[in-house]
């Protein structure tokens, strides 16, 4: 595995569980040491004892020497970052290519590369064509591999995946690829698709582009429902019975973010672009789903009545989702950013994202849980719905809050435990009172 970020360590540690010798790669040697001490670079449920195990097992090690690390390898799998490029958003391959590169140079024997990394379609040809440059006596074989791991939910995820994707043309690279996810078949939880190379790569983008679409059409449903007096957690439920649609990825809040859908997104339409197909649905969800993301903020100070220079709002999850420490494109920065240049002062909260969240919001005041960050705060707004969040001792919230106003950005509460309480609740997506 060359590359211990997310997807790196999590399909690294799942195989190693699957009873494959597995070597990951990294050059920076910090991150390796923190590994060997079983101190893991990123937050994952459960991640950090799957490693433990196979460590103990021996059946998984670390490295920054990527010639030993690939010396015996039958695969090698590229799960290096893809970030967007600055100035038109398309995947950054400077990672991918200089790893691919790295790799040729150091093969020993005849192996299949694997782009687990998420890439544009042709990434492939290129490596392909790297190989060939660097090491055209290799007998390398590149394949596609795309993952579909979900930040919070990665290991059982890559166990019981709902599809394997294998792009290549190649029988003895589709026989190797067979072999490293055969664990799964005993399980029959996973059918192998195995498709041509650039369907494989598109597969992933199409994926991830249709999900935000649908999480940005449910939120615009959620705004229809303010105004014509609907809920729209019933819409979602009656729509979402519907097999056609499906009940995934229908709850209505401020926006997706994370790692995936807003570069795949941008990726895609640079794709669509570089060959003069226009991608009008995705843009627009793209274009919606930005919005959304500050219009949350302006929601918020709409609840407050408006003037709000001078006041308090308390913040509960700054991470994009729950159970992760990923702040990459978080809704709740959006959020602060706009509270910020009304005037407002803001105190945050978040289980596991504080560090990473220090590193992209300024002039907030971290406190140590939720309680805390209500003490004197105007009004709380619930941006990230962690387990703990859900439930509250809401009649202490309300004593604790100068004003008795809780944003529930996650729809967590209904209006009758909060009404009890005495908290005056605004949700999304619920009828608006007038």
């Amino acid at each position: 595995m060359i590359g211990t970020g997310y997807v790196g360590l999590v399909s690294g540690a799942c195989f190693s569980d699957f009873g494959h010798e597995v070597v990951c790669v990294d050059k920076d040697a910090r991150k390796i040491e923190l590994l060997h001490q079983n101190v893991m670079p990123i937050y994952e449920p459960g991640l950090a004892e799957l490693v433990e195990h196979n460590v103990r097992a021996g059946r998984i090690t670390f490295t920054t020497d990527l010639a030993e690390g690939i010396r015996d390898a039958d695969a090698v799998f590229i799960c290096v970052g893809t970030p967007p490029k600055a100035d038109d958003g398309h995947a950054d391959l400077q990672y991918v290519y200089a790893a691919v590169e790295d790799v040729a140079h150091a093969l020993t024997k005849p192996a299949v590369i694997v782009t687990k990394s998420t890439v544009p379609v042709g990434t492939g040809d290129e490596v392909e064509a790297i190989l060939r440059r660097v090491a055209p006596d290799s007998g390398a074989m590149v394949v596609s591999n795309p993952e579909f791991l979900r930040e919070g939910a990665a290991i059982g995820d890559f166990k019981r995946p709902d599809r394997v994707v294998v792009g290549t043309d190649d029988e003895t690279a589709r026989q190797v690829m067979r072999d490293i996810y055969r664990p799964l078949s005993l399980n029959d939880s996973a059918p192998i698709l195995f498709v041509g190379r650039r369907t494989s790569e598109l597969i992933k983008y199409a994926a991830n582009a249709f999900l935000a679409v649908k999480i940005t059409f449910i939120n615009e449903i959620a705004d229809l429902c303010e105004q014509v007096g609907a809920d729209v957690q019933e819409v979602s439920k009656g729509i979402g019975l519907d097999k056609r649609i499906g009940s995934k990825f229908l709850h209505a809040g401020p926006g997706y973010g994370g790692s995936c859908f807003p570069k795949d997104t941008l990726a895609l339409l640079k794709s669509a672009n570089d060959y003069d197909v226009e991608l009008r649905i995705v843009d627009a969800a793209v274009k919606t789903n930005n919005d959304r993301k500050r219009a949350m903020g302006h929601k918020v100070i709409k609840a407050m009545g408006g003037d709000v220079a001078g006041k308090t709002v308390g913040v509960l999850g700054l991470t994009f989702k729950p159970n992760t420490d990923d702040m990459r494109d978080a809704p709740s920065v959006d959020v602060i950013e706009v509270l910020q240049a009304a005037g407002v002062k803001v105190k945050v909260y978040d289980p596991e994202g504080r560090e990473q969240a220090e590193k992209m919001i300024s002039d907030v005041e971290f406190c140590s849980g939720p309680y805390a960050v209500a003490d004197g705060a105007d009004a709380l707004v619930i941006v990230t719905e962690w387990d703990e969040f859900r439930a509250l001792d809401l009649t202490r919230i309300a004593g604790l809050l100068i004003s008795p106003l809780l944003v529930d950005l996650r729809n967590i509460y209904r209006p009758a435990e909060a009404a009890k309480a005495g908290l005056q609740l605004v949700s999304v997506g619920k009828p608006v009172k007038r």
